[in-house]
């Protein structure tokens, strides 16, 4: 098919402060249909998430250089109608595909263009839906399992595990034998992840939490946590762990620098804070890796490793319905479907 010369998209004009306010800026525009360049395809989008990374870059606290005014989106799924040249990007063309990256055109529009290489051919009896979410956090949540099983670990904590990456995370962990103490922050979400089967779950505002975690990780042998809450979390979890332990950061829900760190926790305890991100991750992996991890995914998902979809909708409703989204995440995903 021959690409129209225009067409929908969302739209943010500049950074704003605070989530509320990013997507109250948020408009629906007519713009121009991206065109491929050599190593890119052009791909029709069926549908396409919003993901704790899109606020980031929304609020101007995601750790890229993406210029405004721009499209957001990092993650889709769609065919591939058109090729700017390369032998990969011709084979793709006429595929199903999962597609976005740091560097794609944006994927909360009707077309967006990605590199070839970012491009994985989705799997038959695969679903577009089931595509859009089939990368980042299915991805995310093989590679964490296999960073905690490193070294020969026995256990891990996890903060803000009742979200979609952290029921991700207990799912493929629990099935490796690897326990994990699992934090939320409400009574409910504590009382969800129970009924998924998770054993050791603590809720973060209760008075006795801090005593209760380093109990647990001392009893569980757990010395490795995933943060994505970031701020005095991360010095919480690093204090909880025995000697030698580490922070893995993977996020940063709190909107606040990591805190609260006992300087000699580092210096006597031998702890250290590191971050993880998984563009940089498939980077070290090489393309053939990133793919095998990517089909690693794709496999996991039609198994039923899936996420919770709150609601769909179009691109002329997603600002409205991306901030009652932000309010509660934890609730479900909601996908964009131009």
């Amino acid at each position: 098919m021959t690409p129209p010369p225009e067409m929908t998209a969302l739209v943010a004009d500049a950074r704003c402060d605070g989530v509320e306010a990013a997507l109250g800026k948020l408009r629906v525009a007519r713009v121009p249909t991206p065109r491929p360049a050599r190593g890119q395809v052009l791909v029709r989008i069926h549908a396409t998430p919003c993901n704790p990374a899109d606020l980031y870059y929304l609020e101007g606290r995601y750790g890229i250089d993406r210029p405004f005014p721009s499209t957001p989106g990092f993650e889709g799924a769609g065919e591939v109608v058109a090729s700017g040249g390369g032998l990969l990007g011709r084979w793709l063309v006429g595929k199903r595909v999962a597609c976005g990256g740091h560097s794609c055109s944006g994927t909360w529009a009707e077309y967006c263009v990605a590199d070839s290489n970012q491009c994985l051919p989705l799997k038959n009896g695969l679903t577009f839906e089931q595509g859009a979410t089939a990368l980042a956090n299915p991805m995310t949540a093989i590679a964490l399992a296999s960073l905690v099983r490193k070294g020969g670990r026995r256990a891990f904590v996890q903060s803000a595990a009742a979200g979609q990456l952290g029921r991700m995370i207990l799912s493929v962990t629990s099935e490796k034998g690897i326990t994990g103490v699992h934090v939320v922050r409400r009574k409910e979400q504590a009382d969800s992840l129970r009924a998924l089967g998770a054993a050791h779950v603590l809720v973060s505002t209760d008075s006795n939490f801090d005593t209760e975690l380093a109990a647990r990780c001392r009893e569980l042998g757990a010395t490795i946590a995933l943060d994505a809450v970031a701020g005095e979390m991360t010095g919480r979890l690093l204090q909880a762990l025995p000697a030698r332990g580490e922070v893995v950061v993977i996020g940063s829900m709190s909107g606040e620098p990591c805190g609260g760190i006992n300087p000699m926790a580092l210096c006597f305890g031998d702890r250290r804070v590191r971050g993880f991100e998984l563009a940089a991750h498939l980077r070290q992996l090489g393309l053939w890796g990133s793919f095998r991890l990517g089909n690693a995914a794709q496999r996991r998902v039609a198994d039923g490793l899936s996420t919770n979809i709150r609601a769909r909708l179009p691109l002329a409703d997603a600002p409205a319905g991306l901030r009652d989204y932000a309010r509660a995440m934890s609730d479900g995903k909601m996908l964009i479907i131009p």
